[in-house]
C-alpha cells in the first residue's frame, strides 16, 4: 500500500490543505521515509522514540528549529491519517514537542510606505493599470497572494463594493474602499477584455498573453514596484496582508472583525498584529519621549 500517495489524497480532499502546506507536509513525510527505511523501518513500525531519533538527526544535520517543528508537524498528521485508514493504533507522533520557535513579527509598511508603493503602477498603460488594481486589491483585502490568483471575475461584484473570496476550504465576504473599486472598474472594463487570450477564460487577473497570473508573475510585478518606490524594506505579496491588518487595528477594528476578513481559522493567528501595533507604540516612545 502506498501510504504516502493516499496520505496527499487525504489532505487535498478530507481536509482541503492549502497548496504550501500539501507540498511542505509532503515533502517532509517523504524525507522521513527514506530516513525509515535507512533504519529498516516501516512506517507503521515507527515509535515516538524513533521519531525522537529523527529530530535529534534533523538538528545534527543543521536544521533550523523552525524546519524541525514542522516536520513534527507533518508527521502528526500523517500519523492521524495513518490511525485513519487503521494503519497504526496510535499516533506516535502526538505528544513530541519539540523547541518552540521564536515567532517573528511580521514587517509591515508605513500609510506612507503603502500609498508610496502603491502610486508606482502607471495606469495609463494595460499592464500598468492591471497591476495598480491588483495591488490596491490585495492591500484593500488583505488576502493572500493564492486567493488573488485564483480569482474568478464573478468574484468581484464592483456595485456593492466587496469581493468573495474562497481559501483554505473556507469563503469570506471582504468590503472594498473606493479607491480599490475605481481602479479594478478600470480594469476589468477597460483593460482585462483587451488582454484576454480566450473568452472563455474566467480568471479576474491575467498576464500579458491573456492567461491567468501565476504565483510567480505576481511576486515579479511587487519586487519591481518596491524598486521603483525605492523602499528598502523587503516586500512581499504578504507585507500588504500584514500592513492591512495592523492598519485596521491601529484604527480601531476589532480583533474578531480582522480575523474574519483574513480568513484566520483561530483568532491566536490574528493577535500577533496586536503586538505587532503595541511594539511600533513602544518605538514611537523611546524616539519621542525625552527622557526615553
Amino acid at each position: 500500500m502506498d501510504f504516502i500517495s493516499d496520505y496527499e489524497s487525504w489532505l487535498t480532499r478530507e481536509k482541503r490543505a492549502a497548496v504550501n502546506t500539501l507540498n511542505s507536509y509532503l515533502r517532509d513525510v517523504r524525507q522521513f521515509s527514506l530516513w525509515a527505511k535507512e533504519e529498516h523501518l516501516s512506517l507503521p513500525q515507527v515509535s515516538q522514540s524513533d521519531i525522537t531519533r529523527y529530530t535529534q538527526h534533523l538538528e545534527r544535520k543543521g536544521k533550523s528549529n523552525a524546519t524541525v517543528v514542522r516536520c513534527v508537524a507533518a508527521l502528526k498528521s500523517f500519523y492521524t491519517y495513518m490511525m485513519s485508514v487503521h494503519a497504526v493504533a496510535l499516533n506516535p507522533a502526538k505528544g513530541l514537542a519539540p523547541n518552540r520557535v521564536e515567532r517573528k513579527l511580521p514587517a509591515i509598511l508605513s500609510n506612507r510606505e503603502v500609498d508610496l508603493f502603491l502610486e508606482q503602477p502607471d495606469p495609463s498603460d494595460s499592464k500598468g493599470c492591471r497591476d495598480k488594481a491588483m495591488l490596491e486589491l490585495l492591500y484593500a483585502t488583505g488576502i493572500r497572494v493564492s486567493e488573488l490568483i485564483s480569482l474568478d471575475v464573478q468574484d468581484l461584484n464592483l456595485s456593492a463594493n466587496f469581493l468573495r473570496c474562497r481559501g483554505k476550504g473556507k469563503e469570506r465576504v471582504v468590503p472594498l474602499y473606493k479607491g480599490a473599486v475605481k481602479a479594478l472598474a478600470a480594469y476589468v472594463n477597460d483593460v482585462r477584455p483587451r488582454l484576454l487570450d480566450s473568452l472563455e477564460e474566467t480568471a479576474l487577473f491575467v498576464n500579458m498573453n491573456g492567461e491567468r497570473m501565476s504565483r510567480q508573475g505576481f511576486w515579479k510585478i511587487v519586487k519591481c514596484y518596491q524598486d521603483k518606490a525605492g523602499i528598502h524594506k523587503d516586500i512581499t505579496p504578504h507585507t500588504l496582508r500584514h500592513s492591512f491588518a495592523a492598519h485596521l487595528l491601529e484604527n480601531g477594528a476589532d480583533l474578531k472583525s480582522i480575523q474574519e476578513m483574513l480568513g484566520h481559522a483561530d483568532i491566536s493567528a490574528t493577535q500577533i498584529y496586536t503586538q505587532v501595533v503595541n511594539q511600533k507604540l513602544r518605538d514611537v516612545y523611546a524616539k519621542a519621549h525625552p527622557r526615553a
